[in-house]
């Protein structure tokens, strides 16, 4: 059975497929990762006829999810994977059914670069479609983390990431013109780090 799951899903995000089950992408057809890293979250998407994207920083994950891409979906062109950073992504407005973007945000540099980062995430995103983020927020641990400027917070954990709180969040989708498919939800590891999942449909 294990390795069943892993041939359908990989090692996919577990609340991505929790959106999966759900059939919140049943009536979409082409899908973008962002930081995609080697693919683990497109298996499902190449192993069911998607039009499968992918960008990432890393030249050695973007010729893995290459390989992924091409021993699950053949057809699925290979030119549709790219070196590139999130908020300078090279595709069309208004191109993508589905916007993925797992634990990526929360390595912005500053306030700047995360709102460039989400908004060229949402250029991309075609009206109707959806918007899975996750990243790493101070929901639940506000009083546990100390703050080094620029949104940027020492965690208890001992690293470093930029977080947001749920304001920034709501703020974020009321001025984009989002809304929530799917009500916050962040998961709280031992009071060390929490991760928010934050998915939005873009009116």
């Amino acid at each position: 059975m294990g390795n069943n799951l892993q041939q359908l899903y990989g090692n996919i995000d577990i609340y991505l497929f929790d959106q999966l089950l759900k059939g919140r992408f049943d009536s979409c057809t082409t899908v973008l990762d962002a930081g995609c890293g080697g693919g683990r979250n497109l298996v499902y998407f190449l192993n069911n006829g998607f039009e499968v994207y992918g960008i990432d920083q890393s030249a050695e994950a973007v010729e893995a999810v290459k390989q992924l891409s091409a021993s699950l979906s053949p057809a699925n062109p290979l030119d549709n994977f790219a070196v590139a950073p999130v908020e300078d992504l090279p595709f069309a407005d208004a191109q993508f059914d589905v916007v993925i973007c797992s634990a990526v945000l929360h390595f912005a540099q500053d306030a700047e670069h995360f709102d460039a980062m989400v908004r060229s995430l949402w250029r991309v995103l075609k009206p109707g479609g959806h918007f899975f983020a996750r990243l790493a927020s101070d929901i639940g641990i506000e009083d546990k983390v100390k703050p080094l400027g620029n949104f940027r917070y020492l965690l208890p954990d001992g690293s470093e990431r930029f977080l947001v709180s749920e304001d920034v969040l709501m703020e974020y989708t009321d001025t984009l013109g989002g809304k929530l498919f799917e009500p916050l939800k962040t998961t709280n590891v031992q009071n060390l780090r929490c991760m928010t999942t934050w998915c939005m449909y873009k009116l």
